[in-house]
């Protein structure tokens, strides 16, 4: 068993150093126009879904990730709006509300996120970021479990992976701890990957 997961391990972490090195070459190279337009509006679909949440959980984006948070703009002028935050680098995240006229601190893993007296939120749905996904709903984090943890806690909660088109692989590696996500987006589409939305 331990050599078998020590494997998946050396997998994942193989995959991710790929999957970043495409991620920053895609984002490097999108012309102004591209990056401009790339998740400014939320696709049919996801506005309907969205108008049936109370919260919506987003990112703040770091490094070549997506920047969703003005696909988000009116949730946050509402007060819908919900964003990571860490008060330690240990092993629990959870969600404060966030405005877009409040400022963001730096959190221990050097994101932006919500200043700690921002009030706790437990949002209805929630796009994470990802390192690599697959269309059966596989997702390839960051390493650290942080949104596997908070899913598995909270298995109703609807979850939405945001990526690149080129962070797409065949299939992700698989470990019983792995959530699945409900659904993808990239700058080219919205893919479904279970039955849940």
């Amino acid at each position: 068993m331990t050599h078998l997961s020590a494997d998946l391990a050396f997998q994942k972490q193989k995959l991710r150093e790929k999957l970043r090195f495409r991620r920053k070459h895609f984002a490097a190279n999108l012309d102004g126009m591209a990056q401009l337009a790339a998740f400014r509006a939320l696709p049919a679909p996801l506005s309907d879904l969205i108008a049936d949440h109370a919260v919506v959980g987003a990112y703040v984006a770091w490094g070549d990730e997506p920047d969703i948070v003005p696909m988000f703009a009116g949730l946050g002028e509402a007060g819908a709006l919900a964003l990571p935050h860490h008060v330690a680098r240990g092993e629990t995240m959870d969600f404060r509300r966030w405005r877009p006229e409040e400022v963001l601190t730096r959190g221990p893993w050097g994101t932006q996120q919500p200043a700690d007296d921002a009030p706790p939120a437990l949002p209805d749905l929630i796009f994470c970021p990802l390192v690599g996904f697959d269309r059966h709903g596989g997702r390839l984090g960051q390493g650290g479990g942080h949104y596997d943890r908070y899913f598995a806690a909270r298995p109703a909660i609807r979850r939405i992976g945001v990526a690149w088109s080129v962070q797409e692989v065949d299939a992700v590696p698989r470990e019983s701890t792995d959530i699945a996500l409900d659904a993808v987006l990239t700058e080219q589409e919205f893919i479904i990957c279970g039955d849940r939305l």
